[in-house]
């Protein structure tokens, strides 16, 4: 079903369009909320907050993007608004809860926790910019000029960061690859 049709029954009170569009994008969004707070509880707060806000502006959502680009930059602005208020609260403090993802095979768990871990700590040395270039580009697919308009800068700005935000991955993870 296409975008538009479920935007149009959504601003009609349909419950069940709602559903299908959580579900569509709940995964990725996700992930990508992950990828820029680096905490499973805070990136679930994030898209709690999204799907939440979105519900509530869908009589008066007037949609200029895809959904996906959207509902991306909703969790973005959000991660952003977290990081505003985390360093307020406590200046240079981090919390380091971390959930990992399950799987059914118990070494496939350790290995994928293990490569999480480390690919979320490397994250975590880039500058905030790179950061979300990259994770706005790998996690959500975005195109640079889309990133560029959520940054509000030009497309070879972002297409800068994400080059040496991808360098200095390589140089950080173990083999020097991302896979």
């Amino acid at each position: 079903m296409s975008e538009r049709h479920l935007i149009r029954r959504l601003r009609q009170g349909d419950t069940e369009a709602l559903r299908e569009i959580y579900l569509a994008h709940k995964d990725g969004l996700l992930t990508l909320a992950y990828s820029l707070v680096h905490d499973m509880n805070t990136a679930e707060d994030i898209l709690h907050d999204v799907f939440v806000s979105f519900a509530a502006a869908a009589a008066d959502l007037k949609l200029r993007t895809s959904l996906h680009r959207y509902l991306s930059t909703s969790v973005l602005n959000r991660a952003r608004d977290h990081f505003r208020r985390k360093k307020i609260r406590a200046a240079g403090t981090e919390a380091s809860d971390r959930a990992e993802p399950a799987s059914d095979a118990p070494e496939e768990a350790v290995v994928l926790a293990e490569q999480t871990q480390q690919l979320t700590a490397a994250l975590a040395e880039l500058p905030v910019e790179q950061r979300e270039v990259v994770t706005l580009r790998l996690s959500a697919g975005l195109k640079f000029k889309e990133i560029a308009r959520m940054q509000e800068t030009s497309v070879p700005t972002v297409q800068a960061r994400y080059r040496y935000g991808i360098e200095k991955l390589r140089a950080l993870l173990p083999g020097g690859s991302l896979e």
